[in-house]
C-alpha cells in the first residue's frame, strides 16, 4: 500500500498554499484589475489537480508504470525544451528574452519542471546499472565511468541555462546529481573533485558577464557585514564593497520577515505585499508567510516539509530495488534544494535564483511537477515496507 502519511502531508501544504495565494495577492489583484479570488481559484484548480495526480499515480504498478513514466518525462520534456525557442509565440510565452512556458488551454506550463523528475529517474535507473561501490578503483577510472553522465548533464544544462536562462534550475539539478553520485557508490574523493570543478565553473560563469558580477556585488553588499565581522579587520577591509543601492527585493523581504515577529500580524494584515515586495505569492511566498504568520507559521511550514522529506527518504531506506532507492533520494534532494535555495535567497544568505517553494508558491507548473514526483514516490513506496 502507498504511503498515506506522505499523501496527507503534501495535501496539507497544498491546502495552505491556496489560503496564502488568496491573502498575498491583494495588491496584485488591484494592479491587474482581476477578481479578488482570481489567484486563489487558479491555485485551487492546480492544487486539486495535483492531489488527483498524486492519488492516481499512487495506484499504479511500479513494475509496469514507473519506468515508462520516468523515461516519458525525461525524453518528452527534453524534446519540448529543445523545440521551444523555435515555436511561435502563440504556443510559447517569452518573458525576459527566454521562452520557458508553453500555452495550454489558457494556462502556461514549464517543461523544465517535469524534466527535473525525468532527469532524476534517468540518473537513478542508469546509476543502479552502471555504478556501484568504487572499490578503490582510482580517480581516473571513476572519471571515465562518470563521463557519459557529464555529457548528458552539460547538454541538458546548456538548454536550461542558455536557451531558457534559468540558472536556478541548474543549481538544483547540479546539486542533486552531485549527491546522488555519493549514494550510488562513488568515492568521497571523487565527490570533492567534482565539487571543486563545479565551483571553478561557477566562478568563470559569473566573471564572464557584467550583469552577473553586478548581481553578486549587490548580494554581497547586503550580506557582507554578518560575514566580515567574523574575520580579522585587515582581511575584512579588503573584502568589503561599498553599499551603493540596497537590493530592493531583499531589503523588503527581510523587513517583512522582521515585521512578522513570533506570531505574525495576522492573515490578510501584511503590509509588504501591498506593492513593496513584488512576486510575494510566488518567489517570496515564505517572506509573506513570515509576516502574516510569524515564526510560528514558518516553523509549521518547515515542520511539514521536513516530515515530507522524512517519508520520502524512508521509502528510499526501505526499498530493495536500487533504482527506487536512488530515485527516492533524488526527488527528496530536489525538493530540499528548491526549498533551501528559495529560503536562503529571500533571507539574503545567497543570491535570489527564482526557484519556487514546492507546493507553496503560486503557479501550476512547479506544483504539478512536484505532484508527479510525489505520485511516483508513492507508487514506488508499494515496493517498500512502509508503516
Amino acid at each position: 500500500m502507498a504511503d498515506r502519511k506522505l499523501f496527507t502531508l503534501v495535501s496539507i501544504l497544498i491546502a495552505f498554499s491556496i489560503v496564502v495565494s488568496y491573502s498575498l495577492t491583494e495588491y496584485t489583484v488591484l494592479l491587474f484589475n482581476t477578481n479578488e479570488f482570481h489567484f486563489a481559484i487558479r491555485q485551487s484548480a492546480f492544487g486539486i489537480l495535483s492531489i488527483v495526480i498524486i492519488y492516481v499515480l499512487s495506484l499504479g504498478d511500479p513494475d509496469k508504470h514507473l519506468k515508462l513514466l520516468g523515461f516519458t518525462l525525461f525524453f518528452g520534456s527534453l524534446i519540448l525544451m529543445i523545440a521551444m525557442p523555435f515555436l511561435p509565440e502563440s504556443i510559447v510565452s517569452e518573458v525576459g528574452g527566454a521562452k520557458r512556458w508553453m500555452k495550454i488551454a489558457g494556462f502556461s506550463l514549464a517543461p523544465v519542471e517535469f524534466f527535473k523528475v525525468g532527469f532524476v529517474y534517468f540518473l537513478a535507473w542508469s546509476f543502479s546499472r552502471k555504478l556501484g561501490h568504487h572499490n578503490d578503483m582510482g580517480l581516473k577510472s571513476e572519471f571515465r565511468r562518470f563521463m557519459p553522465y557529464a555529457v548528458v548533464f552539460v547538454a541538458a544544462m546548456f538548454i536550461i541555462a542558455f536557451l531558457q536562462k534559468d540558472i536556478g534550475q541548474v543549481v538544483v539539478l547540479g546539486g542533486t546529481l552531485l549527491f546522488m553520485l555519493i549514494f550510488a557508490g562513488s568515492s568521497f574523493r571523487f565527490f570533492l573533485t567534482i565539487l571543486g570543478g563545479i565551483f571553478v565553473a561557477i566562478l568563470l560563469f559569473i566573471l564572464t558577464a557584467e550583469h552577473r558580477i553586478a548581481r553578486i556585488k549587490s548580494w554581497w553588499a547586503l550580506a557582507q557585514n554578518s560575514v566580515l565581522e567574523l574575520l580579522p579587520a585587515f582581511v575584512a577591509d579588503k573584502l568589503r564593497v561599498p553599499v551603493e543601492v540596497e537590493p530592493y527585493q531583499i531589503g523588503h523581504s527581510l523587513n517583512a520577515i522582521h515585521n512578522g515577529g513570533i506570531f505574525g500580524v495576522g492573515l490578510g494584515n501584511g503590509t509588504f505585499k501591498l506593492g513593496f515586495l513584488s512576486e510575494v505569492h510566488t518567489d517570496f511566498v515564505l517572506a509573506g508567510i513570515a509576516e502574516e504568520f510569524g515564526f510560528v507559521g514558518i516553523f509549521f511550514v518547515v515542520f511539514i516539509f521536513m516530515w515530507i522529506l522524512q517519508r520520502i527518504f524512508k521509502v528510499a531506506n526501505r526499498a530493495t530495488d536500487t533504482s527506487i532507492y536512488l530515485f527516492s533520494i533524488g526527488i527528496g534532494l530536489v525538493l530540499a534544494f528548491e526549498f533551501l535555495v528559495n529560503a536562503y535567497g529571500i533571507s539574503g544568505i545567497t543570491p535570489i535564483k527564482g526557484i519556487s517553494v514546492p507546493f507553496l508558491s503560486y503557479g501550476g507548473s512547479a506544483m504539478l511537477g512536484s505532484a508527479v514526483a510525489v505520485g511516483m514516490i508513492l507508487m514506488a513506496s508499494k515496493k517498500a515496507n512502509m508503516d
